[in-house]
């Protein structure tokens, strides 16, 4: 088990669905980046911007974006974590890929559609939660929207890292602050949210302030309005274990069921 995760986000503008463009963008960052980093953490539909056209941009699960993240991991020996629009047995899905080091994949289907976009007459939600197993530390990896629904992200697996990447908007970024910071405080867990900057093809504007935020909701690194640049710290496990144990706020929870069926 490693104590240490030296995480790092990478916050930009995107080009509307064009994944080489984006891709090249991200490669060149990630280059420039220290060889000690253990995890990276892209934004949603980090290669096509948030759209609701999947049958214009969709990719399979061995496609030209997958297979790139794979090479990144397996080159930079780093995991790497993503949403990408995947097209899966005739199915479209806003799909977090999260690749180890290996090359092995692990994924996550957004559960949580986007209904004011009318992402959920295109995308099929999933109805899965995930926990990552990476070098002794327990990551639960989510998709934008899934921020506001916290019985979804409640801490019940003892999960170490939150995870939430997004296309998330300007006129609505107080909400994403606040309720990273609520996320983190109320599952006494480390969390890392990744947003994007500039506008898309249909105007929205996006305003990043991507942020980590520790265990007791203290942001360790953040990113201002429109600034592209990158969030990183250095994440210790046994620090969050201590405070966990210390005031065992996780051992009085409410227990709960999920209906899926809604």
């Amino acid at each position: 088990m490693q104590n240490t995760l030296k995480i790092v986000g990478i916050q930009t503008d995107l080009v509307w669905e064009n994944a080489q463009q984006n891709i090249s963008f991200f490669e060149e960052k990630i280059n420039d980046l220290e060889r000690t980093v253990d995890l990276i953490v892209l934004p949603e539909m980090f290669t096509t911007g948030f759209t609701i056209h999947p049958e214009r941009v969709a990719e399979k699960m061995n496609g030209f974006s997958v297979l790139w993240m794979q090479k990144i991991a397996r080159n930079k020996q780093v995991a790497i974590c993503g949403s990408l629009v995947i097209s899966d047995n005739d199915t479209y899905y806003n799909r977090l890929i999260f690749v180890h080091p290996s090359g092995a994949i692990e994924t996550y289907n957004k559960r949580h559609s986007f209904t004011l976009a009318k992402e959920d007459k295109v995308y099929t939600s999933g109805t899965k939660k995930i926990i990552i197993e990476y070098k002794g530390w327990k990551i639960c990896p989510l998709i934008c929207y899934d921020l506001r629904f916290p019985v979804w992200a409640r801490n019940t697996e003892n999960y170490d890292l939150l995870i939430f990447m997004a296309n998330w908007p300007a006129p609505r970024v107080k909400a994403w602050k606040t309720l990273l910071k609520a996320r983190a405080i109320e599952n006494m867990s480390y969390v890392i949210g990744v947003n994007i900057i500039g506008k898309d093809a249909n105007d929205y504007a996006y305003s990043g302030n991507s942020l980590i935020i520790d265990y007791l909701g203290t942001k360790i690194s953040s990113l201002q309005k429109n600034e592209a640049g990158i969030i990183s710290a250095t994440l210790e496990k046994n620090k969050q274990d201590t405070i966990r144990k210390k005031l065992g706020f996780l051992n009085d929870m409410d227990s709960f069921k999920i209906d899926y069926s809604k």
